[in-house]
């Protein structure tokens, strides 16, 4: 309920911007983002130069937090008070919020010059536009099922990349007799129902993850297949070190970069910090599907919204930001650093890496299948209300205070009472 008023008052101060003056100068862009690790900052960096040698000044509004709760917290308190960036890096749901706010600039103009109609897949445009206009413009396609693996590790037990559930916990048993720590965890929500969904995924493939996750079948989150994914998370729990409670995920990716744990499950931006840390794939580390779940994606696609301000729906550099993402140059500029896949599908993956390269093709396999969904954990499954109860449940089964039968239990009366 104080989420519901927080955001209502946030609305009636998007509804007063049009009174606010124009405080911003015509070529600059203040931004609110939560990109604040080093693979994620190297990232940004290329949007930051990209605008810079345009004459376009970058004022930097970072708030940390890999799930971005904290910069949407922000943001409210901003937009209740009538000040406004000029844009913001949103997810899912949130974005068709704002818009159906009235407080996001529209972008068509500039979609339709550019062509993202046709080089954007269908399943990102569902959250970018809205009432048939673009509201926001796509940086990425993050894709949420992966492994990382150190090639350290993987060479010291030895054993092939898993393909099945069965393989990834025989090898995660390896790495325990070998005293290395099988699973590179972080004991946040959003981390834990990120691992979920991809356990949900091999265990009742796309037809499951859709009806449960997606849909809220009541029939599929009572099937035998959703109780077996809530018993694989307690197993796959088990694997963490005692020290996971609270750890960043970019710490975490630190562990399997270190070599001191064998995996992460982990969305592709974990890439970038092994890019950052100028480790190289095949070499060093490894980047597999989450066993089971080759031919599908599960996505989280960062974007950027634009805020009204004044009698002027879009300023010149915000205009020059919202063109320049949407860039095939700078697409994959971008990409190749942050460890995603560009928005748009006509980008070359020349300049990418194997894991990149491997991304792009999968992403595209997906498009082609209709498997790409969205990440519950993300903000592209279900509304916010429903992503956070889900993740309470799972929160509290991955961390031992219930167990997997009474998480079972409990995961569609808190999706019910969520909605």
């Amino acid at each position: 309920m104080f989420k519901k008023m927080l955001l209502g008052a946030a609305m009636v101060g998007a509804a007063l911007i049009g009174l606010q003056p124009a405080a911003r100068a015509a070529e600059s862009v203040e931004v609110l983002h939560w990109w604040t690790s080093g693979g994620e900052a190297a990232g940004l960096a290329v949007l930051k130069k990209t605008l810079g040698d345009q004459g376009v000044e970058w004022k930097d509004a970072p708030v940390a937090g890999g799930g971005g709760s904290g910069a949407m917290t922000t943001l409210k308190a901003r937009m209740t008070a009538g000040n406004p960036p000029s844009a913001s890096q949103m997810l899912g749901f949130a974005i068709q919020d704002w818009a159906d706010a009235g407080a996001l600039a529209d972008l068509t103009p500039i979609a339709t010059a550019n062509h993202w109609d046709t080089a954007i897949p269908k399943a990102i445009q569902k959250f970018a536009t809205f009432d048939g206009k673009w509201i926001a413009a796509p940086v990425n396609v993050h894709s949420t099922n992966w492994i990382w693996v150190s090639k350290a590790a993987m060479d010291k037990i030895g054993g092939p990349a898993p393909t099945t559930y069965d393989e990834l916990i025989a090898l995660m048993d390896k790495a325990k007799a070998a005293g290395i720590i099988p699973l590179a965890q972080g004991g946040q929500a959003w981390q834990e129902a990120t691992l979920f969904d991809s356990i949900v995924l091999t265990t009742g493939g796309p037809g499951l993850y859709q009806k449960a996750l997606i849909d809220l079948d009541p029939a599929a989150l009572a099937s035998p297949e959703m109780h077996t994914a809530f018993t694989r998370l307690a197993k796959i729990a088990s694997y963490a070190d005692k020290n996971f409670p609270g750890r960043d995920w970019n710490l975490a990716t630190a562990m399997v970069i270190k070599g001191d744990a064998l995996l992460q499950v982990m969305g592709d931006w974990a890439k970038g910090e092994f890019i950052n840390a100028k480790k190289v794939p095949g070499t060093d580390f490894l980047c597999f599907r989450f066993p089971g779940t080759q031919g599908t994606v599960t996505f989280n696609a960062d974007q950027f919204v634009f805020f009204k301000h004044g009698s002027s729906p879009l300023d010149a550099g915000s205009t020059k930001m919202a063109t320049d993402i949407e860039s095939p140059a700078f697409q994959s500029a971008f990409n190749v650093i942050k460890g995603s896949a560009p928005a748009r599908t006509d980008v070359s993956d020349a300049a990418f890496d194997a894991c990149g390269k491997k991304g792009m093709a999968d992403l595209k396999e997906a498009v082609a299948k209709g498997t790409l969904l969205g990440s519950s954990a993300q903000g592209y499954g279900v509304p916010p209300a429903i992503q956070n109860a889900m993740a309470d449940v799972i929160t509290k089964e991955f961390e031992g205070q219930i167990t997997a039968d009474q998480a079972f239990a409990e995961f569609p009366k808190a999706i019910a009472a969520a909605k």
